[in-house]
């Protein structure tokens, strides 16, 4: 039998959600049958489709598994070791590759909508905020996100760039989505989640598949995918795509300058030479552009001026993994990845970073109560930064080392039932020295199908290169004194590391066959936030005189987070599935006494207090399939963003098991709506527009 360990689990996890279903009578003839209380309903919703009464079949690959299913699914994030969701202490959401199928979505961000805890907002046309449990931002620095284990968290700004995080759809198996803190595992910025994004073995890819669609703010995308076998124990795939997105809107509905194309290529290759070992290589190669409109700052009047720009990332990485599983209760995983990322802009920043990283480890039993899991790390990172007039860095090279090493034990204290898994995560990097981040968490099975869980557990954000070495302008103005003011944010050497104190509950359930539910609660407590810091005014006479009033970053700002997060999964019938996730928020923060920050505790307003997400799934006849998207995000008065409710619509037909057609609407209940306002480097915002696209894929 073919060994394949270093493959990730597929689990064909029930989306759906049927319905209606197609009975046969004595006479062989087809009857429609809904589910108690529907039928008017569904009548109405068949006959607008222009279905009729005369279906002959459904979809030959119907998902109708029971929802007992998801909580057999295994996830990976929580512990680097495969353990299935009922077993898991923590807040976990995975996203399969039929939510991603049926979902309409484009890009990531969108796809995390879906998750409780998760605020996804769109600054413009490329530009996101991401994050977990508050404290979002379009730099948000709280939230590590990896793609097969390699972490794309930019140590730049401390944030991840959601521009160039991007995948053929089609090659994800599943996104596992961890909120709270994963410091033991996953060391510094794992503050308040943790996102896995999992590409499927390339085995599970074998064939052609071509992708394409375009419409309205989708304006043309398309993808290619081919996968073959080399030798009996090797397989193989390449892909590439290409997307060109439309600008969006200003606040008056006039088109803005943020349009975005990218393009990527990549391969990936998946090889058991032995019955024991499994070896992976696989990379991308990726060129995004941006355009959008910046203010750029000068010291004579006028002060600011609206100019056009483009901005452009690339990148390359590689990535080799090889696992050797010894026994049954000894398995050992080494990871070696490459990664370039470069940033360039003309007048705002030219910036270059090179990583290496090493990942080993080690799962242990040592016994029948006792399962270990260790291992050890180190990472290089080179820059180079080019000055620039409103980015400058000092130094403008820099290496920095990251040396870590984990120990995370879980001990069956009542077999089958009760579970304490104790571990701490030890690191020393260049800017703050040695972190150390434990945790314990505890998880109690009282009979199948529920569990419950606790945690306490620390994690800290390291200083970014920008909060350490930076110095940029961030405004210039008249004084009314003939000469200008300009408004600095500079580095710091002495920042320290932002930390916080975790307490988790949750519990999880199959309630019944029909009705699966997810439900946590946390407190989280922060020290040493980052905050801006006015110092001494300075007057400087070149190039022109102009009075400056440097902003210097600090931590001076502190506080407590709480909430409740919810997932629920209902299936009505045979063919109709509704997931429902509902999240809570509530920050309390507070400067220290000595602090000046202008901002004060406007984070406070920069996440939703309340978000609903409803999906509904639906399987028709004639082998259609409609999915509608309902969601509700409350407002952020810091940002004067109104609360909003929209829906995205999509309709698909699958007249064959390789050929799939379909039409979404995206953002429909409103011509365009605000998300976000832009943060830093005065980019205006722009507002999300009503689109439209029709789209197919194609397997051969």
């Amino acid at each position: 039998m073919e060994n394949r360990l270093c493959e990730e689990p597929v689990y064909a996890v029930p989306y759906a959600l049927v319905g209606a279903r197609l009975e046969r009578g004595e006479r062989r003839q087809w009857r429609l049958c809904w589910p108690p209380g529907w039928g008017m309903a569904a009548l109405v919703l068949v006959l607008a489709l222009g279905l009729g009464a005369g279906a002959q079949e459904l979809a030959a690959d119907l998902t109708d598994l029971p929802l007992e299913a998801l909580m057999e699914l295994e996830v990976t994030s929580v512990s680097k070791r495969r353990r299935k969701l009922s077993r898991i202490p923590g807040a976990v959401f995975v996203i399969t590759q039929e939510d991603i199928r049926r979902s309409g979505a484009t890009t990531i961000p969108d796809l995390l909508r879906m998750v409780p805890g998760i605020n996804a907002a769109r600054v413009d046309s490329s530009r996101w905020a991401v994050a977990a449990r508050g404290l979002n931002g379009h730099f948000a620095n709280k939230l590590l996100v990896l793609v097969d284990g390699r972490s794309v968290y930019l140590p730049f700004y401390g944030a991840v760039f959601w521009e160039v995080q991007d995948l053929l759809f089609e090659d994800i198996e599943r996104i596992e989505v961890v909120r709270g803190p994963g410091g033991t595992i996953w060391g510094a910025n794992a503050v308040n989640g943790v996102i896995n994004i999992i590409t499927k073995h390339a085995g599970d890819t074998q064939g052609g598949l071509v992708s394409a669609g375009a419409g309205t703010e989708e304006r043309g995308f398309a993808g290619l995918r081919y996968g073959g076998k080399l030798g009996a124990r090797a397989y193989y795939r390449v892909y590439a795509k290409h997307f060109d997105r439309d600008e969006q809107v200003d606040e008056d509905g006039n088109d803005a300058a943020d349009r975005w194309h990218a393009s990527r290529a990549g391969f990936r290759l998946d090889w058991t030479p032995s019955e024991v070992d499994a070896i992976t290589v696989h990379g991308d190669f990726h060129n995004e552009k941006v355009r959008h409109t910046q203010t750029r700052w000068q010291f004579t009047p006028p002060y600011a001026l609206p100019a056009m720009g483009s901005m452009t990332f690339t990148g390359q990485n590689v990535m080799f993994r090889w696992t050797r599983r010894f026994s049954e209760d000894s398995e050992l995983a080494c990871q070696v990845y490459y990664d370039r990322v470069g940033i360039r802009e003309r007048g705002l920043i030219d910036y270059s970073l090179n990583t290496v990283d090493v990942d080993v480890s080690h799962t242990l039993r040592l016994c029948e109560r006792h399962e270990i899991v260790w291992g050890f790390g180190y990472r290089f990172m080179s820059d180079s930064i080019g000055e620039e007039f409103l980015v400058d860095f000092d130094p403008s090279h820099r290496r920095d080392h990251l040396l870590s090493a984990f120990v995370q034990d879980e001990v069956a204290v009542v077999r089958d039932h009760l579970w304490l898994t104790l571990g701490s995560k030890i690191e020393h990097n260049s800017y703050t020295g040695v972190e150390v981040q434990p945790g314990g968490k505890l998880t109690w099975v009282p009979r199948d199908g529920h569990t419950l869980w606790a945690s306490v557990s620390r994690a800290v954000r390291t200083a970014s290169r920008a909060e350490h070495d930076a110095r940029y302008i961030g405004l210039v103005q008249d004084t009314g004194q003939g000469f200008a003011q300009v408004v600095t944010f500079e580095g710091n050497r002495e920042f320290d590391s932002e930390e916080l104190l975790a307490y988790e509950l949750g519990y999880r359930a199959q309630l019944t066959p029909r009705l699966a539910i997810d439900v946590a609660l946390f407190l989280n407590r922060y020290d040493n936030l980052w905050t801006s810091e006015p110092g001494t005014p300075t007057f400087r006479t070149t190039p022109v005189p102009h009075l400056v009033t440097p902003l210097h970053s600090d931590n001076r700002l502190q506080g407590d987070t709480c909430g409740l997060e919810v997932a629920a999964h209902y299936r009505v019938c045979e063919g109709w599935r509704l997931d429902a996730a509902y999240s809570y928020l509530r920050m309390d923060l507070e400067l220290d006494s000595d602090s000046n920050d202008p901002r004060g505790t406007t984070a406070e307003g920069e996440s939703p207090r309340h978000q609903l997400s409803l999906r509904s799934s639906l399987d028709l006849p004639f082998k259609l399939e409609l999915d509608l998207w309902l969601r509700f995000v409350d407002e952020l008065p810091s940002l004067d963003v109104p609360g909003y409710v929209t829906a995205d619509l999509r309709l698909g037909w699958r007249p064959r098991h390789n050929l799939e057609l379909y039409i979404v609407g995206q953002n429909l209940l409103q011509s365009h709506h605000p998300e976000f306002t832009a943060e830093y480097f005065s980019m205006p915002s722009t507002e999300v527009q009503r689109g439209f696209y029709i789209g197919g894929r194609l397997r051969f």
